[in-house]
């Protein structure tokens, strides 16, 4: 079993901006869970629970949900981006050989204090990459605002961690108010990356920055099964099935490949609650060298440890060389974050 698992999508909440969370949450019964998880906030609770894994399990340590921009309007953002920021880094000097790294978070209401808290972040601190949500406010990801924020990551050769971000306030149908059942997480948040995936795509951000890592959470959530239906049904007939729209033409002038193939440029993590199935097909679709493991640690039913255990086991029991499997438990987001592989 190789000895070094560095998992590059696990979640926090340090405690100085988990305080300030706690005085900016305007409905607290929507971030029950947030609140609950102990894992999440405590410290403490945090490493005893990473013991569990031995000292080669490593967190890359990212911003919990819900977004900076959801809690704060653009007037106070950028500081609670700030304290998010600093507090992770101060994570990282004190515990690196548990965190390694961390993932800085941006107040994208404002995007140009998000350029600068982006600087701020990994010249200054050493954040090595940045995490966005697939929305922000409700505006989407290709909004002309939001260009400079990928394009300076693209120069910088760094990372976007992208998370879903959806409520119970976004309904399932028109006649509804909210989201029954959960279905906004449980069905909502894959189509809300698919979806952020799909306006990158189309907009021709990717093809503006070829070399561009993004990587999205969950193993690019419905794209891989969907490939046929992205592919024969959509790639190769866009424009078909709309009028008024010259999506025809843009297929043609703004994207010169398949835009299938734009889709297999992302990046994706192992964070699918232990599902051997969709790994198998996440990783049919990106290949090793795009797949990073990943366990949306703390967030399952034992607040945990379960969501990580799940998926090592998973991962183990691939039909997988020693090298692809080396590659997705840390060589790939050492690669992505420009760190140095010390060959364990």
């Amino acid at each position: 079993m190789t000895a070094r698992k560095l998992d590059a999508y696990s979640h926090i909440l340090p405690a100085p901006y988990f305080a300030r969370m706690r005085e900016l949450a305007v409905d607290r019964g929507a971030l029950k869970r947030w609140f609950d998880l102990s894992a999440l906030h405590d410290l403490d609770a945090r490493l005893r629970m990473m013991d569990e894994f031995g000292d080669g399990y490593q967190q890359v340590l990212t911003l919990s949900s819900p977004p900076v921009e959801l809690l704060a309007g653009p007037s106070r953002s950028p500081a609670l981006a700030r304290l998010a920021n600093t507090s992770m880094q101060e994570l990282c000097a004190r515990h690196p050989d548990r965190f390694p790294a961390f993932v800085a978070a941006l107040p994208m209401n404002d995007p140009d204090a998000a350029l600068v808290e982006l600087a701020y972040a990994i010249d200054d601190l050493g954040a090595r990459g940045v995490q966005v949500f697939t929305n922000v406010n409700g505006r989407p990801l290709d909004d002309p605002a939001f260009r400079a924020v990928f394009a300076e990551m693209a120069a910088r050769d760094l990372p976007v961690w992208m998370h879903p971000t959806r409520s119970a306030a976004f309904a399932d149908y028109a006649t509804e108010d909210t989201s029954a059942y959960e279905i906004w997480w449980a069905l909502g948040w894959p189509y809300e990356t698919s979806v952020a995936m799909a306006r990158l795509v189309f907009s021709g951000l990717i093809e503006r920055h070829p070399d561009i890592k993004i990587i999205t959470h969950h193993l690019g959530a419905m794209i891989p099964y969907l490939e046929g239906r992205i592919g024969l049904g959509w790639s190769d007939q866009l424009g078909s099935r709309t009028a008024g729209e010259e999506y025809e033409r843009l297929r043609r002038e703004r994207l010169p490949e398949r835009p299938l193939d734009y889709f297999r440029r992302f990046y994706a993590d192992t964070a699918l609650s232990g599902s051997a199935i969709g790994t198998r097909c996440g990783l049919d679709f990106f290949g090793s060298e795009h797949v990073l493991f990943g366990t949306d640690c703390p967030f399952d039913p034992e607040g945990g440890p379960l969501y990580v255990r799940e998926t090592i086991r998973v991962i183990e029991a691939l039909d997988l060389t020693e090298t692809a499997r080396d590659q997705i438990y840390h060589r790939n987001i050492l690669r992505l974050m420009r760190l140095p592989d010390d060959g364990v």
